[in-house]
């Protein structure tokens, strides 16, 4: 298997829901971006409404995107960002690792992390970066190519990989959280 299809963690629990959505042209990838930003806001919302107490809080998710060049990975992550507001430039982070955007969303301030593992020669290059604490701070972490940073980001809430099929995309997705359960039956 391709290097770019291959899952960034080990011996994966098993997914608790696995739906396929076909994405005939760059529109419907802008469409499912669209959904996938609703079913997060849905997320959170549900979340802060049952809260019993101030200290719980959404705990974010990690969302581990998977696919060859070209796959339509970051047309995804700039479609959800557009769908949660941010009206400014979207970069693909391939030189800078992680674009940050703060969002003011309708569910409250929101921390996105826009990762791109690309250049990675060697996993250790993602523990030396620094970059646990953004997984650990209840924000969104969008991840381009994560197998290159080995087993190190464990498993996501969400696994995206998207193919190529004919002239347009196959997007299977996985969620192996409840929360990550929770964002795939909304879109």
């Amino acid at each position: 298997m391709p290097d770019s299809l291959t899952r960034s963690f080990a011996n994966p629990p098993a997914a608790l829901l696995e739906r396929r959505f076909d994405l005939p042209d760059e529109d419907a990838t802008l469409a499912f971006g669209g959904r996938f930003a609703k079913a997060i806001l849905a997320a959170r919302l549900a979340r802060s409404n049952t809260s019993n107490t101030s200290n719980e809080r959404f705990p974010g998710l990690q969302v581990q995107l998977i696919g060859d060049l070209g796959a339509g990975k970051t047309t995804l992550v700039r479609a959800t960002l557009r769908a949660l507001g941010h009206a400014g430039r979207v970069r693909s982070p391939t030189y800078t690792l992680v674009e940050p955007y703060s969002l003011a969303t309708e569910t409250g301030p929101l921390e996105l992390y826009h990762f791109d593992l690309y250049r990675f020669a060697d996993p250790a290059e993602w523990a030396d970066a620094g970059f646990r604490e953004y997984f650990d701070a209840g924000a969104i972490c969008l991840v381009e190519w994560p197998q290159r940073a080995g087993g190190l980001l464990g498993v996501p809430d969400l696994e995206f990989t998207l193919e190529q099929e004919g002239e347009g995309r196959v997007l299977i997705a996985r969620a192996f959280s409840e929360t990550g359960k929770s964002c795939l039956e909304s879109c």
